[in-house]
């Protein structure tokens, strides 16, 4: 019992997202993930959420839990080659998710997501939000370029939006 209210009381008084990723530092991810698009033929998504709800926390709900309710309600896996990779941040819970297409999940192992998340954490520890999300944009789309590389000349359509959600 002590552990879920502890909990919830992150939840209820978690840092906002939207201060600690302003609107520069978004337009700066976005601009990473386009950078990172044009390498490979995955589509990435990047979502920050300050806290869930308190009757999802009292319920149980975690993390990797809302991560793939958030891929579903940002369309990531509607892609035209099951190539979206979600990189989910849940601030109160000091949680990175990354959530992948069948296409790609195929393809990347556990052990190679844990890396990326690995990377996030040591920059959000350091206190870089921006970095962080950045450094994992760049690694998951190493990921994808080895796996999914784009060739010369394609002019594929960028199939989800690049400017990160927030999601509070």
């Amino acid at each position: 019992m002590a552990d879920v209210l502890a909990r919830a009381l992150r939840h209820l008084f978690a840092r906002s997202a939207r201060r600690l990723y302003s609107v520069d530092r978004l337009h700066r991810i976005a601009a990473a993930i386009a950078d990172g698009e044009a390498t490979h033929q995955g589509q990435v998504c990047f979502a920050v959420e300050s806290s869930l709800p308190i009757g999802a926390v009292l319920a149980g709900h975690d993390a990797r839990a809302r991560a793939g309710d958030v891929f579903a309600r940002l369309r990531v896996w509607d892609t035209e080659a099951n190539n979206g990779v979600l990189l989910y941040l849940l601030l109160a819970d000091h949680r990175i998710e990354i959530v992948a297409d069948r296409g790609v999940a195929s393809r990347v192992g556990e052990a190679q997501w844990r890396e990326v998340c690995a990377r996030m954490e040591a920059r959000l520890r350091e206190g870089d939000p921006e970095g962080a999300a950045v450094d994992g944009v760049a690694a998951v789309s190493a990921l994808l370029a080895r796996h999914f590389p784009r060739a010369q000349g394609d002019t594929r359509r960028n199939e989800l939006p690049d400017l990160p959600q927030i999601l509070d």
